[in-house]
């Protein structure tokens, strides 16, 4: 009996060991995956931040690219667009080429072309004003009462002017006798368009603006 009771406690220890064992070893390899899988998700982290830091990276280029491209469109659209000083340029030139052939013409040729090139010489700060004028009127001013009709009616006078003296050069040619002083007024009848061409699609670009005072105009109209 007693041998029995001796056995019977020999083995509930030896379940309360394997049981303590088996438990501890279990904590352990618990312990081991949760370093694991703790030391997995640090990665993905570190990994993620890397990620993110590269993005920003690439969002700030893209940004700069964004900012020079807009730098680069709106100094295009400043070059495109016709300013006074451009007009007073190009007609400097214009009246200097002129007189060179009036110089070099004899009779009344020399003087007609003359008389041509100091009329655009005395217009050209008349017509630069305008341009400028209209340029700088404030947009509010525009939207409730329209664009500067009087500028523009003055460039509109000035640019009859210029197509009758493109008229007048025309018909030098054929009295020049000097084949380089027709190729000269022959380029500068075409500079004398271009720019009357340019001043034109300025004007009906402004006339078209959107007021309420011609919208109310027009509403009473129909």
């Amino acid at each position: 009996m007693k041998n029995v009771k001796n056995s019977t406690l020999f083995m509930a220890f030896l379940v309360l060991a394997f049981t303590f064992f088996s438990s501890a070893t279990f904590v352990r390899a618990e312990n081991v995956d949760q370093t694991n899988t703790n030391d997995s998700q640090t990665n993905v982290n570190d990994n993620q931040a890397n990620i993110n830091a590269n993005q920003a990276k690439i969002n700030a280029n893209q940004a700069k690219v964004n900012k020079d491209q807009a730098d680069v469109n709106k100094k295009q659209e400043k070059g495109n667009k016709l300013n006074g000083e451009e007009h007073r340029s190009n007609v400097a030139a214009f009246v200097q080429n002129l007189l060179n052939v009036a110089t070099g013409e004899q009779g009344g040729i020399g003087e007609k072309v003359r008389v041509i090139a100091n009329a655009q010489n005395d217009s050209k700060d008349n017509v630069a004003n305008a341009i400028d004028a209209i340029n700088n009127r404030s947009g509010l001013k525009t939207f409730f009462i329209g664009t500067d009709y009087k500028n523009v009616g003055q460039l509109r006078s000035e640019m009859v002017k210029t197509g009758n003296q493109i008229d007048q050069l025309t018909a030098l040619i054929d009295q020049t006798t000097n084949t380089e002083d027709q190729a000269t007024i022959q380029t500068q009848i075409q500079t004398l368009e271009q720019g009357r061409q340019k001043i034109n699609d300025f004007l009906k670009e402004n006339e078209s603006k959107f007021s309420l005072f011609g919208w109310f105009v027009k509403l009473f109209d129909k």
